[in-house]
């Protein structure tokens, strides 16, 4: 075997360890809290914070393996809970709809998890399926908002779908479990978009919120989609392919409702040019051409000010607690010193940064074959009870 084959297999070799970055070792999250008491309660109840976080050996130690893997596979042996859709129409005509699914183990609290998936995501996503089967089996109804067009099987009635910063949907389906579910206690809970439009929606002032409402959660988001659409837009770390896919996601959303949302009638009022919707290569172009008009706004800047949940961050009056992995691929961790900021001069907020986890991935145990459930479902679940037993013992008013 000549010396040049042999070197060639060791750069591979050598390549493939920086990849997958086996070196690394598992570590404990860090938590910013300034509440002392908001802190030790979600220890006493998430134990799993103050215990090392575990990828599977041989590729959980990267960001990127764990993304691809989220998007491509999901979960692995995941569950299909049954639930019901609910069917709900909006006063703009949009047909929105929720699935939601009761608890499977008896729980002296009634608690309600709302749910509100990622971008272009439903209650049919892997991930989502596998946390709301783990929460039912603890005890909690769970409720999915299914993104208006993410759905193949729920025609689009109006002529828009999700956007960034729309939190009516999310509100509308608050109020209607809040309407139907009088006793329950409701626990708002975000993953990536979800994660950004649960909390804009918790500090938006002009929207009244049922009492019934008693924290949120946080996973995976960037916070200001201003500065995140700059990041996203070159090619370092692979952002500019992620960007790549979530447009595509997106734009196959609009196209599959074509006939509604770039109708004759739809495509005057808003001056929307069809060629420039499909031909955009990135999300700004695409809100450039599409999302900015229907929603109308001057320009994409506003739209993705008025989108962040950034700017909303001083009017939130109830708990919440934010995760981030800091090797999430999607969202650099100069996005993230707002959120530690705020998380140490206010009080009920944490902020969980985990050193590996990817974007939503976060798989756990094993050398190559993962644990079913990951390490973000099993501390979710647990982050619930923390909100509900903070309540409980009076920290928090209702």
């Amino acid at each position: 075997m000549s010396t040049a084959f042999l070197t060639l297999i060791a750069v591979i070799v050598c390549i493939l360890f920086r990849i997958l970055n086996v070196h690394s070792q598992p570590l404990k999250p860090s938590v910013w809290c300034l509440d002392a008491q908001f802190l030790d309660c979600l220890y006493k109840i998430a134990p799993v914070l103050r215990e090392p976080y575990i990828p599977p050996r041989l590729w959980g130690f990267s960001g990127h393996v764990q993304t691809v893997l989220h998007s491509i596979v999901g979960r692995v042996r995941c569950p299909w809970p049954l639930g019901e859709r609910v069917y709900m129409s909006l006063q703009d005509g949009s047909t929105l709809t929720y699935d939601l699914y009761q608890p499977l183990n008896e729980q002296e609290d009634d608690i309600t998890v709302a749910i509100c998936p990622g971008i272009a995501n439903s209650s049919e996503s892997v991930y989502i399926r596998t946390f709301v089967h783990l929460a039912q089996c603890n005890g909690y109804r769970c409720a999915v908002l299914n993104h208006i067009g993410a759905l193949r099987s729920v025609q689009v009635t109006s002529t828009r779908i999700f956007t960034y910063g729309h939190t009516e949907d999310f509100a509308a389906m608050v109020e209607h479990l809040h309407q139907k579910y009088r006793q329950s206690r409701i626990v708002a809970v975000g993953f990536s978009l979800g994660g950004n439009l649960v909390t804009k929606y918790m500090g938006e002032d002009q929207k009244t919120k049922p009492n019934s409402v008693i924290g949120g959660i946080s996973i995976c988001q960037g916070y200001n989609a201003v500065e995140g659409t700059k990041w996203l837009l070159n090619w370092q770390n692979f952002r500019r392919f992620y960007l790549y896919i979530m447009t595509e996601n997106v734009k196959s959303i609009i196209l599959r409702h074509r006939h509604v949302l770039l109708s004759d009638e739809v495509k005057t009022r808003h001056n929307l040019n069809e060629r420039e919707i499909i031909a955009a290569a990135t999300l700004p172009e695409l809100d450039e051409a599409y999302t900015r008009r229907v929603y109308n706004f001057p320009s994409t800047q506003e739209l993705y000010k008025w989108s962040s949940s950034l700017f909303y961050f001083d009017s939130i009056k109830k708990p919440m607690i934010f995760i981030n992995a800091k090797d999430d691929p999607l969202i650099p961790e100069d996005l993230l010193h707002p959120i530690k900021e705020y998380a140490t001069t206010r009080q009920n907020t944490a902020y969980v940064e985990v050193a590996h986890g990817g974007h939503l991935g976060f798989y756990e145990g094993g050398f190559l074959y993962p644990n079913p459930v990951t390490w973000l479902d099993r501390t979710l679940v647990a982050m619930v009870g923390s909100l509900v037993m903070m309540q409980d013992v009076g920290k928090v008013a209702p």
